[in-house]
């Protein structure tokens, strides 16, 4: 990118965490859980709709996952009409937002990114309070939020420089990109900071406008994010903010004929759906829609014989258990060279069974799962399994007092046969599935025997057996020595294979690209 683009732009560094082991840093954060409760505890927060915040028909209520008898807040439940207002005032607003110069949407960016700076131990909290995440991990998801401005802010601005073509010699032609229109982005609750914001900075980096859908389970982390926005000099238009049902944010938000594009991440069920259904030109419709989706994984940490034990049992459980193996780059699989399998499952097993179940607010190494129903779906896994595998971690509620939540033990299933659903499932808990490999080359076998493709992990010295990992495991991201989970903004490019999606890699090089359409232009002397 040119120097004169971006002037102005330090070098990009990645948001440092916290330090919660310091006293005076764990204290801060404490107190800002007392003044969110102060602060947003019992409130209802409006759609945001042509600018203009609204009231919806009736509201529903967000509970702590900790303890669901606490309701924290509520939100509104938007129409029909209200949808179809969304949509028009975003497609009246893309008719500006489209031609701003790149370098007013960076600033915009960067300046939202020092807000957010000011305000993560706040941003921190809300987030523990909406989807259970313990102080570490939402302090990495609020700082990976911090990246992604940064980030989109430099990509605004190498995007708007087109690329050069071969020349003519009576011919000044160019290829530009230009946005497409309407970006509805549509977020899960495990991520409910950066990733809807990842989506909505690429739609809104090429200048596109967002129909912003959160998860009911965590929509303050969204609202108060798009506030930020706001208050960092984004147009009110550009965004629009609905909480709902799936009767009127589901099918007929996917449907609607003025929606350009959209962008998920959740479960590979809704997103075959939603990709189904976007393939449909629906009456009024000029465009064939984008889609891009983020379904899950079921990702395998591969150990062979060389490899580094302790390194690789402290990397599978920090990625197994990591706010209760609810992401879609958790590791659920570990795959061993039979020579070291009883090893790094010993290794692994007491790691794991040192790690506390309890409430996230203080900081817990493992909260609970977001419902109930997700916690008596994990159980269920594990029971069937009991007969089939060796159970030697978990299998059992753990004690949390009074609390009423889905709380989860950390699990380890042992022995478990390829075709076992326990290997090839995404179970999306803390529950993992250790199988042993005959040499080396069956572990890659083994690691590819799933219909997704999302993370791995595989460890070892040998640089012969490293190189052939590195083109033979399929997946979109793969991490050689390391845990499979923690993907930096700007750095590991986000997004996998085969059913895990459609390899839209956020925070990468080539992101925009999926939210712009090419123009070339050929003006003769």
């Amino acid at each position: 990118m040119s120097s004169t683009l971006m002037e102005g732009f330090l070098p990009f560094e990645h948001e440092p965490y916290f330090n919660f082991k310091d006293a005076q840093v764990a204290e801060r954060q404490r107190d800002a859980f007392t003044q969110v409760r102060e602060k947003y505890l019992g409130q209802t927060f409006p759609l945001i709709v042509n600018g203009q915040e609204v009231q919806g028909e009736g509201t529903f209520a967000v509970r702590n996952p900790a303890d669901t008898r606490e309701i924290v807040w509520s939100f509104q439940k938007a129409t029909p009409a209200q949808l179809d207002e969304a949509v028009k005032a975003a497609q009246a607003a893309f008719e500006e937002w489209r031609f701003t110069e790149p370098f007013q949407r960076a600033t915009i960016f960067k300046r939202a990114a020092e807000l957010l700076r000011a305000r993560r131990m706040e941003f921190n909290a809300v987030m523990t309070l909406e989807n259970g995440k313990n102080w570490f991990e939402a302090d990495g998801e609020v700082a990976e939020s911090v990246d992604h401005f940064e980030v989109f802010a430099r990509e605004a601005m190498r995007w708007a420089t087109g690329k050069p073509v071969y020349p003519m010699p009576d011919e000044h032609v160019t290829t530009v990109y230009e946005p497409l229109g309407v970006v509805a982005c549509i977020s899960p609750w495990n991520f409910p900071s950066a990733i809807p914001l990842g989506m909505a900075l690429g739609a809104l980096a090429a200048g596109n406008t967002v129909l912003w859908k959160p998860a009911s389970e965590t929509p303050l982390s969204s609202y108060l994010m798009i506030e930020l926005l706001f208050e960092a000099g984004l147009p009110r238009g550009t965004v629009q903010f609905l909480t709902g049902t799936d009767d009127v944010l589901g099918d007929p938000l996917v449907d609607h004929p003025g929606v350009r594009m959209i962008a998920f991440t959740g479960s590979k069920e809704i997103g075959c759906r939603i990709y189904e259904r976007a393939a449909r030109v629906q009456p009024g419709q000029k465009w064939l829609k984008r889609v891009i989706a983020e379904m899950g994984g079921k990702d395998p940490t591969v150990v062979c014989a060389d490899g580094d034990l302790e390194a690789a049992a402290t990397g599978i459980v920090q990625a197994a258990f990591g706010y209760s193996g609810q992401k879609c780059s958790a590791c659920s699989r570990v795959i061993v060279e039979e020579s070291v399998y009883d090893d790094l499952l010993s290794r692994v097993v007491e790691k794991a069974r040192g790690l506390k179940v309890g409430l996230p607010e203080e900081n817990a190494d493992l909260g609970p799962v977001i419902t109930q129903g997700s916690a008596e779906r994990i159980q269920t896994y594990v029971q069937e399994g009991q007969g089939r595998v060796r159970l030697l971690l978990g299998g059992e509620t753990p004690d949390v007092g009074e609390r009423v939540g889905g709380y989860v033990a950390p699990t380890i299933l042992a022995d478990v046969p390829a075709d076992d659903a326990l290997f090839q499932e995404e179970i999306f808990g803390p529950v993992l599935a250790f199988t042993k490999a005959r040499d080396w080359q069956h572990a890659i076998e083994l690691a590819n025997d799933s219909e997704y493709g999302l993370t791995a992990a595989f460890y070892s010295r040998d640089p012969r057996k490293i190189d052939e990992a590195r083109k033979k495991i399929h997946v979109g991201n793969l991490y050689v020595n390391r845990k499979c989970t923690g993907a930096l903004s700007g750095t590991h490019a986000f997004g996998g294979y085969g059913m895990s999606g459609t390899n839209a890699k956020v925070g990468g090089p080539d992101y925009l690209f999926w939210f712009l359409q090419t123009k070339t232009i050929a003006q003769r002397y």
